[in-house]
């Protein structure tokens, strides 16, 4: 059977921030003209090669897409980690913003979109150019708050919250998450303020009026989808919740489901960006085409 799917090219970026730090990025692309392109934010401590399988669907569907690194993370860390000092504020206040305008140096002629997974969506609020994200498709975005996990995974994010971050952050100087599965080791001041935000309500809540003086949270009126999965122990349905109030006039469209509606024997945190759930579950990387369609 022939090929029907167009090829697709991607290439490398560098994009500087305007703390003059540069972020790795890659661009995806048809040969065909794009009209909707998207901006993918990653989980904290995730490298972008985390979504290139999605990344290249969604090229192959006519969109245009954007990876990158945070600051500190994989290719953008540029120094010792020790001496970065990147925090979870200036992935979004500098490093997302950046990324944004790179996005439409790359597709001129486009639309512009924010696919944001967990701290991807919640930094959203910090980006000083968001009106030019014309829509939002969130997964497992939520606060992360740790008072509302069950047992016994909160007694596990407890520990790796309140024992693991700060004793590494004093020892390392930075936070080896990857020691323990959780991504890419991390800045401490990310770290440190993962820590923070998750032991209060609302994630970046906390932060407002202390170390977030300014913020775009309750200006943004942007049309959202947020999709969350019933074995997910940190965005469970009520950490959603409280991460979509923060937002406080985007409208937002809530999707809560089981792996079993698809078959699946799981899809918590990570697993939605995964080829293996794609193969068998078609339906959930179809709702992302669907929403930017609808949304262009």
């Amino acid at each position: 059977m022939e090929n029907t799917q167009p090829q697709i090219a991607n290439y490398s970026l560098s994009i500087m921030t305007e703390r003059n730090r540069a972020l790795a990025a890659t661009v995806y692309r048809s040969k065909n003209e794009i009209k909707v392109a998207v901006m993918i934010a990653p989980a904290t401590g995730i490298k972008r090669q985390f979504y290139h399988n999605f990344a290249t669907y969604l090229a192959e569907q006519g969109f245009g897409v954007l990876t990158f690194d945070n600051e500190g993370i994989g290719e953008s860390l540029t120094t010792e980690l020790t001496k970065c000092d990147a925090s979870l504020i200036s992935w979004g206040r500098h490093d997302m913003p950046a990324i944004l305008d790179a996005l439409q140096d790359e597709f001129a002629a486009a639309t512009y979109h924010l696919i944001g997974h967990s701290a991807g969506g919640q930094l959203i609020g910090l980006m000083p150019n968001y009106k030019a994200i014309t829509s939002v498709f969130n997964v497992a975005c939520s606060s992360g708050q740790i008072s509302n996990m069950d047992m016994p995974y909160k007694l596990k994010a407890m520990g790796f919250m309140d024992a693991f971050i700060p004793l590494t952050n004093l020892a390392l100087g930075y936070t080896p998450a990857d020691k323990i599965g959780m991504g890419e080791p991390l800045p401490r001041g990310v770290a440190r303020q993962w820590r923070e935000w998750c032991n209060g309500a609302g994630y970046i809540k906390t932060a407002f009026g202390k170390s977030v003086q300014t913020h775009f949270y309750d200006d943004i009126t942007t049309p959202s989808l947020w999709l969350g999965f019933s074995d997910d122990e940190i965005a469970n349905s009520t950490n959603m919740d409280d991460m979509i109030r923060v937002f406080s006039k985007m409208p937002v469209e809530k999707r809560f489901f089981e792996p079993k509606e698809f078959g699946l024997n799981s899809i918590g945190h990570m697993r939605y960006f995964s080829r293996k759930t794609h193969v068998k579950a078609p339906e959930l990387w179809q709702m992302a085409v669907d929403w930017l369609n609808k949304q262009q």
